[in-house]
């Protein structure tokens, strides 16, 4: 029965049907995730980036865990999310974005993670695919696709490498998660945090050096601290907590194309605040990956009315 519910619904036994307020939710986590590319790119004026990404998750750990308790879940599964997530998938877009692509464009193309999460989910939780879903992942290639042509002095082969590197990672983490459903999530990223930032902040002094660290910290603006504040609190605490918590109550295949909406945001707010160019190729692209993300969430309530 599981697996005949799997195939006509493409949700797994147990997991309930994507309400209004979950999609709602999903849109929040975007809007945090998409504006905060331009964040990144604003703290990396003062910060090194390992050094930032290891900021970022030394408070995301501290001084939450004094109040919040290690989630029931295994210590090799806050091992590898750590691992992922904070090393892999960060500390790979803080060194992209410093000065190999754009934080519009990073913001598009980390969503690269949405088929690695999908690719992962059907080989190893056996989750199957629909038509209609091919189809909106179609979409949302071909306008990955357009940044790979048209990209230009925007972004590097090495940025775009990164940053593809590190959307693999975002998919590994996500899978990971996935394999707590019912844990309480917020516990899940504050602890897991642990095995996010020593390593950070480990590459940072080999990599970096003692003296870019020392001044980076000293010569840090309010609005720098702001930035790492808000990569704490908003990006990591809420973002990913609540995506977590989607992820553990629907598929896969259903969640992470919600993600597709972070380009909007992330292009959005890079041309008001850093006057990023919104050439006729970048809305052309957000308007395919829209595109695909409207037609997964749409196409199966319009197929309902039909019937």
């Amino acid at each position: 029965m599981a697996q005949a519910a799997t195939q006509t619904t493409g949700q797994p036994s147990g997991q309930a049907p994507l309400t209004l307020s979950h999609f709602l939710l999903g849109v929040a986590i975007a809007a945090v995730w998409g504006t905060n590319f331009v964040v990144m790119k604003l703290g990396l004026a003062y910060l090194p980036p390992l050094l930032f990404a290891g900021l970022r998750f030394l408070f995301v750990f501290f001084p939450a865990a004094l109040f919040i308790r290690k989630p029931a879940v295994p210590w090799r599964d806050l091992v590898a999310y750590g691992l992922f997530i904070g090393v892999g998938q960060f500390g790979l877009l803080f060194l992209a974005l410093n000065g190999h692509i754009t934080p519009g464009l990073a913001s598009l193309v980390a969503q690269s993670q949405v088929f690695f999460t999908i690719a992962l989910s059907m080989i190893i939780r056996r989750e199957r695919m629909l038509r209609f879903q091919y189809v909106a992942l179609a979409l949302a290639v071909s306008g990955l696709a357009v940044i790979a042509v048209k990209g230009g002095g925007s972004a590097s082969r090495l940025g775009l490498t990164m940053v593809l590197c590190g959307g693999f990672c975002w998919g590994c983490g996500n899978t990971v998660a996935r394999r707590s459903p019912g844990a309480d999530m917020l516990a899940y990223i504050v602890w897991s945090a642990l095995f996010s930032a020593p390593p950070l902040l480990l590459m940072a002094l080999v990599f970096e050096g003692w003296p870019a660290i020392r001044d980076g910290v000293l010569h840090a603006d309010l609005a720098t601290w702001a930035a790492v504040a808000w990569q704490s609190l908003g990006n990591s605490l809420f973002g990913f907590a609540a995506w977590a918590w989607l992820l553990n109550r629907h598929p896969a295949g259903v969640v992470a194309p919600m993600s597709l909406l972070v380009p909007i945001f992330g292009i959005g707010a890079s041309a008001i605040v850093l006057g990023e160019g919104l050439e006729p190729w970048k809305l052309a692209a957000a308007a395919l990956v829209l595109g695909g993300l409207a037609f997964n969430l749409l196409w199966p309530k319009f197929q309902a009315q039909l019937a």
